[in-house]
């Protein structure tokens, strides 16, 4: 029993050991030799290891920003990063979280297999954030491991297999070909833009024929986004908050010193997790490649959204800028109806704002990116502001997902469950 208990609760019950041994199986059947077996489980491993230290310094970062904000205004601040929404899922969840992902992956191999929808997801990290989501929404109506493991495993290998189908009809616009899918899940706030492009412009008013200024380009590097953005977010609560509050937070640390280097370590700790998950996720998809290559016959892939921002860099800039207004609209508006307070993170609303606008431009040209992507903007505030107090309940606070098809999800699962749980 001792030797059991060593093997289920220190090993099994550990989320990167449980990662671990799925890149361990998933390379052994592919019959790779020992060194990369060795190679590819030890680097997804240390790859989770690094995606929890990272985690641990963002939710101190984020419960400095949630004690200035609401000290200074009165008012719930809420961040829109899924890295940090998973940080405190895996903090809480951690093995859980691993073993829906796991499973999802599996089952995403086998409705594509089975069905008409032939997309393989292979953007890892949202495989993860969503496995994230699924996990804190049954948990929220008190669903034991066991069932959240398979059940939310079946429902993101549907989700993985589905959304990418959703967007297809754009992304062929979009590209000029059949050949790779979307994998991002904003894929419904992606197609609405495509569609509202289709209606109030053509696709030869292409925003291509644009001149833009290029020091735009400085959000389109993450850190530099998330940094600037920080920073300003954490200088505004403090100076709402007043230098006495600040000091006594902070431990004695300069009012006007402490902010900057709050901002900076969460745009820090952002990076980690994300270098964590990038070792992690690059082993894992080489470990399931190749077996959903030989057992899925005229699979596409779905890829990250910068994919598409080839297709159209103009509108990937306008995209960001229009989107981006959406949220700072929705902050005021939520600010003024005394809601959670939305605040727009630059590097979720520069990837989604601009991937939006390059759909938007495909069937609407610049009209079409403009208006797609800021009712996107919208959208993307909106959704966390409907499923942040569920979050909240559970312990989950100062952040939430701003990805449509996430929040569409997680509320889908939360109502539907509670018909059978309350």
């Amino acid at each position: 029993m001792g030797v059991l208990k060593v093997i289920v609760y220190d090993l099994l019950g550990s989320a990167a050991i449980l990662v671990g041994l799925m890149a361990l199986i998933g390379l052994t059947l592919q019959k790779k030799a020992a060194n990369e077996v060795i190679k590819g489980t030890l680097k997804t491993i240390v790859g989770f290891l690094i995606f929890t230290i990272g985690s641990g310094a963002a939710v101190t970062a984020l419960d400095s920003f949630q004690a200035l904000f609401s000290k200074g205004f009165g008012l719930e601040g809420v961040l829109p990063l899924a890295e940090a929404v998973t940080a405190l899922a895996q903090d809480k969840f951690g093995t859980v979280v691993s073993l829906v992902m796991a499973l999802g992956f599996l089952f995403n191999l086998l409705f594509a297999r089975i069905s008409r929808f032939k997309y393989i997801f292979l953007t890892g990290q949202h495989n993860l954030y969503l496995a994230a989501l699924i996990t804190v929404m049954m948990k929220a109506l008190g669903v034991s491991n066991g069932v959240i493991a398979v059940l939310g495993g079946i429902i993101l290998g549907i989700c993985a297999a589905i959304f990418p189908a959703i967007a297809q009809p754009y992304m062929r616009k979009v590209t000029g070909s059949d050949d790779i899918a979307m994998g991002h899940y904003v894929t419904l706030g992606y197609s609405l833009s495509g569609w509202i492009g289709s209606k109030v412009g053509t696709p030869e008013e292409s925003t291509e024929n644009i001149n833009l200024p290029s020091w735009l380009s400085i959000f389109e590097d993450y850190v530099v986004g998330v940094s600037l953005t920080m920073i300003i977010f954490f200088y505004i609560s403090a100076i709402a908050s007043g230098k006495t509050y600040v000091e006594e937070l902070s431990g004695g640390v300069n009012w006007l010193v402490y902010p900057l280097f709050q901002g900076l370590t969460f745009s820090g700790a952002l990076y980690v997790i994300i270098t964590g998950v990038r070792m992690l996720l690059g082993e894992i998809v080489d470990a399931f490649v190749g077996i959903s290559e030989k057992l899925i016959p005229n699979a596409k892939p779905a890829l990250d959204c910068p994919v598409v921002f080839a297709f159209a860099p103009k509108a990937t800039i306008l995209g960001f800028l229009s989107s981006y207004l959406g949220g700072l609209l929705c902050m005021v508006i939520f600010g003024l109806l005394g809601l959670p307070v939305i605040i727009p993170v630059a590097v979720p609303y520069f990837f989604i704002g601009a991937t939006a606008g390059v759909f938007g431009n495909a069937t609407g040209g610049w009209k079409g990116c403009i208006l797609g992507s800021f009712i996107v903007g919208i959208l993307i505030a909106v959704g966390p502001a409907m499923i942040y107090p569920i979050m909240a309940d559970i312990g989950l606070r100062g952040t939430a997902f701003p990805e449509t098809d996430f929040n569409a999800v997680g509320l889908i699962i939360y109502y539907i469950g509670r018909l059978f749980t309350k």
